[in-house]
């Protein structure tokens, strides 16, 4: 999903629709080569699903909403919000549908603790951790302040109790224990957190410890935390679960999530909140209903309450103000390549994910789709083999691309049939 970071800095207008970015054309390198051919194009048109509607239990008398959104201070995109930074996207298109002072440098409080997550999922996915893997409390990680776990000194805690102690209590003890257990002390595990969020495209967001307790120099923006959020989500499944757990005991210490939104906002999954004095109450909040994700993330809020309540409001006008059509669906053939010496004379190539557009409820949507191919490919031809990629024309003339597969092998003629094709070609032509 690297592409996501960056089509996600177009920030466009509010609900263009935003895809995946192709991958380049795959070359197939052959004995006896086809002719040489200028680039081919294939065009083909699907008039779009009927755009779905999402009904929201409860929903607001339009007007009295329209003016309660007027009031508040404007975004650059989307509605107002009370909040100071805010962002929200449709990671399934790229979709930018919020966005408020989204680049601008804020403190990360308790959200920057889904990198220290992140990283744990990582080693768990790569066999270096297990669940049960346990790390002794130092003197540090047991005098921690603020949300705690209630580690005891000298105990040994497992990686799925710091797990649920990070989400669900956001443990800052629990925390520096993972921080000391994976690289020795906290400075090193935050260089390490830095540098990871380099690499997932987070080029605001700066580390100074595993928790996001207040330090100089500790930044990031609504926009990469909504990237750390998606990539959490995408590159973990199996583990993302534990940011939906309400509640959890440990010590014999019952406490709630301070997500008010899993219980509260239907679809809601994950993911975390924070507090500082300087940065205020923040949130990064994802929800999913019939299929379809949204990310938001906000900061500057002045209690927990409004935090509550303006996420709240903000995921649902996102989920009942726009919607997504799709253009083909995942093993959709958009369009037949010539093939050359092979058993068929055409291959399809089709979409192996979904080419979905978002757009405002009630808009028809009706992008242009051309297929782009070096062809006539050379057989054998593989299924699945990148091919080309599907251009997408948008409403407003951007354009953006899918890639391309065979959705079929094909396979070689033999000898006979060989020569009789090159026979029929150098006489009369190519034939298609």
């Amino acid at each position: 999903m690297s592409c996501l970071n960056e089509l996600l800095r177009a920030l466009t207008v509010i609900f263009v629709a935003a895809s995946l970015a192709g991958a380049p054309l795959a070359a197939l390198a052959q004995t006896e080569q086809p002719p040489k051919r200028q680039n081919q194009a294939q065009q083909q048109q699907k008039p779009p699903a009927k755009p779905r509607t999402t009904t929201t239990p409860g929903k607001p008398n339009a007007a009295s909403a329209a003016a309660k959104t007027e009031a508040l201070p404007p975004s650059q995109v989307g509605i107002g919000t009370l909040a100071k930074q805010a962002f929200m996207v449709d990671p399934q298109t790229s979709t930018v549908l919020l966005f408020k002072d989204g680049d601008k440098p804020m403190h990360p409080s308790s959200m920057a603790k889904m990198m220290t997550i992140y990283i744990v999922f990582e080693e768990l996915n790569a066999g270096r951790l297990k669940l049960d893997t346990r790390f002794r409390v130092s003197e540090r990680a047991r005098n921690m302040g603020g949300s705690r776990m209630f580690v005891e000194l000298g105990s040994e805690v497992s990686v799925e109790d710091l797990i649920k102690g990070m989400i669900v209590l956001s443990g800052n003890d629990a925390c520096v224990v993972i921080a000391e257990g994976l690289s020795g002390n906290e400075d090193s595990f935050a260089e390490r957190m830095t540098a990871k969020a380099r690499e997932l495209g987070m080029t605001g967001t700066v580390f100074k410890n595993s928790s996001g307790w207040p330090a100089d120099g500790q930044w990031t923006t609504a926009r990469d935390l909504a990237v750390l959020s998606w990539r959490t989500i995408d590159d973990f499944p199996q583990l993302y679960r534990y940011y939906a757990e309400s509640n959890w005991t440990y010590n014999n210490i019952k406490q709630d999530n301070r997500n008010r939104l899993l219980k509260t906002v239907p679809g809601t999954d994950g993911l975390k909140t924070g507090h500082t004095e300087e940065g205020g109450y923040g949130q990064a909040t994802s929800s999913i209903r019939d299929g379809r994700r949204l990310i938001l993330v906000v900061n500057g809020l002045t209690s927990m309450s409004e935090r509550a309540q303006e996420t709240a409001r903000l995921m649902e006008w996102g989920f009942r103000e726009s919607t997504n059509t799709t253009v083909f669906r995942a093993g959709d053939t958009v369009a037949e390549a010539p093939v050359w010496l092979g058993s068929m004379d055409k291959v399809p190539l089709v979409v192996a994910k979904p080419i979905q557009v978002t757009s405002p409820i009630g808009q028809p949507v009706s992008p242009r789709v051309v297929a782009r191919f070096d062809g006539p490919i050379a057989a054998p031809i593989a299924k699945g083999a990148k091919l080309g990629t599907a251009v997408v024309t948008l409403p407003d003339n951007r354009v953006v691309e899918y890639p391309l597969e065979a959705g079929a092998d094909v396979q070689r003629q033999g000898m006979f049939g060989r020569v009789t094709t090159m026979i029929r070609h150098y006489l009369f032509g190519w034939l298609s």
